[in-house]
């Protein structure tokens, strides 16, 4: 399996927008995509500072998402709240 991590900040005064965005809009995209697994959003409500993984079956997969415009859409969702542009990463899931 593979994960893509994106890590990101959002303005202080939008994390409970950033995060209901998330869960209402870009988790149930996010489960229709081929070979999606799971999903999970971290926060720091100090720093608001967020860290988003997704589990995908295969790398072909994951990859997909990122050249169909799906990942684009998504973070489209929620970058007018971001301070600046996320990293975005990918990962071998080894356990």
């Amino acid at each position: 399996m593979h994960a893509r991590v994106i890590l990101g900040k959002v303005k202080i005064d939008k994390q409970e927008e950033a995060i209901r965005i998330y869960q209402e809009s870009v988790m149930p995209e996010a489960k229709k995509q081929k070979g999606f697994k799971s999903m999970n959003l971290l926060t720091d409500p100090e720093t608001s500072k967020f860290i988003s993984i997704t589990i995908w079956e295969t790398e072909d997969d994951m990859i997909a998402g990122e050249s169909s415009g799906y990942l684009q859409e998504q973070l489209a969702k929620i970058s007018p709240l971001f301070v600046g542009p996320p990293s975005i990463q990918h990962y071998v899931v080894s356990s």
